[in-house]
């Protein structure tokens, strides 16, 4: 195990993707083995010191940035094994493991992991502890959805392995039996969560959960997970991909409801279209302008794209294009100026082209020396249209640089307010705050897939209230008394107290 105690020696530990400024640590461990890990919180926990995990940095919240006490780095945690069997295949990872070599293997044996982030260098480890999602979450959900098995210990060095489907709540309650054979019983909070499709605000909660779920999405708060068991799917034959532009802002929402509505009822068997999108996305007219400096071959004054993707195989594939064709045209999409890929190679541009806006944007922060202010609230189906006016008139309003993109297949967009000096920074977020308010207003969630860490804590506060966060609080406190993992992420500490 490698162990620094100089600021010093270990500087690019005490940032991440989220920009906040002020990390320090007493010491950083890089431990190789659980029973190393163990040891140190065994340590931690006795001196009642604050330990923080650190994955690979890539987070926008701030959950891995510590401010005092330990900080653990899982980068040893390199485990990766690939198997088949009949239903897919599974892989059991280490936390350290990087999301692209995950990826990569996965896919040499035939097999496909659906979650994809933007960042595809982020680790395992911080997938599960965010619940991270990306584009094809509109079909095949989160993280959560492909986790099978955990290896986690606990704050007081104790270990806990958990397989979906082995454990259940009960009466609001659920109780696990560690390594050591010590009893614990934690009272689930008693909210509800909000009517959307994403969600990663705050501790999973409902009326009978599978006690796995507790641990995925809590943001090293409980527990430190040290390996994964995944399930794999089979890997798709083919797919049928589309950028289309569209003059009218209308005719492309009324597109998107379509489509969304077609792929719901092919998957429960009820439609008698072919559609079923894996991922559907959404790019306003000023992210169609920002792109344009890296795809100058984009059209010219639309009022936004769709990013489409579905699963094809060679008998049916002829026929997708045949209905996705005819959609398309009922909704006056530019189909002569867009652009479709049935290959691989084609795809990959269009992957490009996704995730070239993010970049396009962190080069122009950049370069104006400030901070992205960037959104991340969903919105129930009913009330995701007048959301979208709601950001598009406030932002218009504001004069502020922008751009409005995501996954509008979940009604979940990134609407990114790129300052360009001190006084925008400020009244962008300012803008923030009114977007977070309106999205709890119309029943949203302030977190649809970024987490709460250290950066949204307050907007959690906003979300549920002092009530609820106690609830939250007294849930930790079951898994870790003195309130050591992940201090200051998802709830100020106070409410340990």
């Amino acid at each position: 195990m490698h162990v620094k105690t100089k600021t010093d020696e270990f500087p690019d530990y005490l940032v991440d993707a989220s920009n906040l400024s002020g990390g320090y640590a007493e010491k950083l461990f890089i431990p190789q083995t659980k029973k190393e890990i163990a040891e140190i919180l065994s340590e931690a926990n006795k001196k009642g010191i604050a330990v923080t995990v650190s994955g690979a940095r890539t987070g926008t919240v701030g959950g891995a940035i510590p401010f005092g006490g330990y900080l653990i780095s899982l980068e040893k945690f390199t485990k990766l094994e690939v198997s088949k069997d009949d239903s897919g295949g599974k892989a059991a990872v280490g936390a350290g493991v990087l999301l692209t070599d995950v990826q990569k293997a996965v896919d040499a044996e035939g097999l496909f992991y659906p979650p994809d982030p933007t960042e595809w260098s982020c680790q395992i480890g911080g997938t599960v502890a965010t619940n991270a999602s990306g584009a094809r979450s509109f079909k095949y959900g989160a993280t959560r959805d492909f986790v099978e098995r955990l290896q986690i210990v606990l704050a007081d060095g104790d270990h806990l392995e958990i397989k979906r489907g082995e454990i259940f709540s009960e009466r609001g309650h659920v109780e696990f039996e560690t390594a050591s054979g010590k009893k614990l019983r934690a009272k689930l909070p008693s909210y509800e969560p909000p009517d959307v499709r994403k969600n990663t605000s705050g501790y999973f909660s409902g009326e009978r959960i599978d006690a796995i779920d507790l641990f995925i999405g809590s943001e090293g708060t409980l527990g430190i997970v040290t390996e994964v068991e995944l399930n794999l799917l089979p890997k798709p034959k083919g797919f049928l991909s589309g950028i289309v532009f569209f003059e009218k802002e209308e005719d492309l929402l009324e597109l998107v409801y379509e489509a969304r509505s077609l792929s719901f009822e092919s998957r429960l068997g009820t439609g008698t279209e072919l559609i079923d999108a894996t991922v559907l996305e959404y790019f306003d007219s000023n992210a169609l302008e920002f792109i344009r400096e890296k795809f100058p071959e984009t059209p010219k004054d639309m009022a936004g794209a769709i990013f489409f993707e579905q699963e094809t195989t060679e008998e049916n594939e002829d026929d997708l294009f045949e209905k996705w064709n005819a959609l398309l045209e009922n909704h006056n999409a530019g189909i002569e100026i867009s652009w479709f890929a049935i290959n691989e190679q084609d795809l990959e541009k269009m992957r490009d082209f996704r995730h070239a806006l993010p970049v396009a944007v962190n080069e122009r922060i950049v370069k104006n020396k400030q901070k992205k202010v960037g959104t991340d609230m969903a919105v129930p189906d009913d009330k995701f249209r007048s959301f979208l006016s709601f950001y598009k008139k406030k932002l218009s309003e504001s004069g502020l640089d922008h751009v409005i993109f995501g996954h509008i297949g979940d009604n979940h967009l990134h609407a990114n307010i790129i300052p360009g000096s001190q006084e925008e920074a400020i009244k962008a977020r300012h803008l923030y705050g009114r977007f977070v308010a309106q999205a709890i207003m119309l029943g949203g969630t302030v977190s649809a897939e970024h987490g709460i860490g250290k950066l949204k804590s307050k907007y959690l506060y906003v979300m549920y209230g002092e009530r609820y966060l106690n609830e939250m609080a007294e849930l930790k406190k079951a898994f870790d008394r003195k309130g050591i993992l992940g201090r200051g992420n998802m709830f100020d500490a106070k409410f340990l107290l």
